[in-house]
């Protein structure tokens, strides 16, 4: 199938409470009154084996080592790559993910210390190749989304690990922005950091100027819309 005819995976990531969640809503807001076919996802979770596997990473109840966490990610991300994601890109429709395998990179590997090439290896096989078209990296202190996480929810197992261990995520996120290290794992596809320490309104409209500069379909049907 061509490019042309393929989909768009735009990816969401970044620490806890960086507003992942409400971005993608948002664009997806833009996209459904341009009339954009478009999916929306979350990791883990979006099939019926990766929303069981959710409840059982995120349960604070719940005690899982670390390689038994990375192993759930992985099994909730092979299923919902097959089932769901490349059905959907391969049908033209755009995708929009919270959360995808750099947050593997930065949550299993920085924050709980496991071996790069174990991690890596494992993700190779989890995505079955498939590579993001756009990675937006909403950046904010790990503390502050903590505390944004905290005033919005209960919080969950992984929001609970403690704050050195999410310090240790928020620089691998500011890592993964830069060019060296992108140029070094090519499986991530493109990545574009945004600060997302200003309003929801702010940071929406970082968002859409870098999908409509990036997407030449998206920047004719949005800006119709507009």
């Amino acid at each position: 199938m061509s490019d042309k005819k393929r989909g768009r995976l735009i990816v969401f990531e970044g620490v806890e409470g960086a507003g992942k969640s409400t971005q993608l809503e948002r664009l997806g807001g833009h996209l459904a009154r341009a009339g954009v076919s478009h999916r929306e996802f979350r990791e883990p979770g979006g099939t019926a084996l990766g929303d069981a596997i959710r409840q059982l990473l995120l349960d604070p109840l719940s005690t899982v080592s670390a390689r038994a966490e990375a192993l759930l990610f992985m099994a909730s991300r092979a299923e919902l790559v097959s089932r769901e994601l490349r059905p959907a890109l391969e049908s033209g429709t755009i995708v929009l993910l919270d959360r995808f395998f750099l947050s593997t990179y930065a949550y299993q590997i920085a924050g709980r210390g496991l071996a790069e090439s174990d991690v890596r290896s494992a993700n190779t096989m989890a995505t079955d190749g498939l590579v993001p078209d756009l990675t937006l990296l909403l950046t904010l202190s790990a503390d502050v989304g903590l505390e944004r996480a905290e005033r919005r929810s209960a919080t969950d197992r992984i929001e609970r690990s403690g704050r050195e261990f999410h310090a240790r995520v928020e620089e691998a996120f500011a890592e993964f922005s830069t060019r060296e290290w992108q140029g070094a794992h090519e499986e991530c596809g493109p990545i574009v950091a945004l600060d997302a320490s200003g309003a929801p309104e702010a940071v929406e409209a970082l968002v859409l100027d870098v999908v409509t500069s990036r997407f030449h379909e998206l920047r004719t049907a949005l800006g119709a819309a507009a």
